[in-house]
């Protein structure tokens, strides 16, 4: 079984524009904290702005770490090295054609899906703001899922009838 060709254009895609999106959280991320006047591209407003949120307690372990560990510890990084990993994963195993890639490929999908829906209400209802990047983010989530979904279903389906 070959990789269909919308496939591999789609995740490459969207892994590259997923790397592309935390590599540039993770820059103003560390521009912010080296200097507080940075301003990002991605700062449009007092509601609109990429670097309050990117800075704030839940651009860290999701803003959940950090109960269980020291908040500057190694294992508190920033969600954008969390999506770098990520989005390295999905292109990796997107390389495999096996039932066992399509099965981690889906159930990092599912985890990244849920840890979407969670910051995106911390980001309405607790932060008050809009962030595009995040938001850009989450629709490269939700599209990785579907790409995974649907690549499962055809693994299965090659599975059964060579079986």
């Amino acid at each position: 079984m070959a990789m269909p060709t919308w496939e591999r254009k789609a995740r490459t895609f969207l892994c590259v524009l997923g790397l592309f999106l935390s590599a540039y959280a993770l820059h103003v991320e560390l521009s912010r904290e080296r200097d507080p006047d940075y301003r990002a591209m991605c700062d449009l407003g007092e509601s609109v702005s990429c670097s309050k949120v990117f800075t704030s307690r839940w651009g860290r372990g999701f803003g959940l770490v950090q109960f269980f560990v020291a908040k500057d510890s190694l294992l508190n990084q920033p969600n954008s090295v969390l999506g770098l990993l990520f989005y390295t994963l999905q292109m990796g195993l997107g390389l495999s054609l096996s039932k066992e890639a399509a099965a981690l490929l889906v159930l990092s999908s599912w985890v990244s899906v849920a840890g979407s829906l969670y910051l995106a209400s911390i980001l309405a209802f607790v932060l008050g703001d809009f962030c595009m990047v995040c938001v850009s983010t989450y629709v490269v989530n939700f599209a990785l899922l579907y790409t995974n979904l649907r690549r499962r279903t055809a693994v299965e389906g090659m599975k059964e009838k060579a079986g």
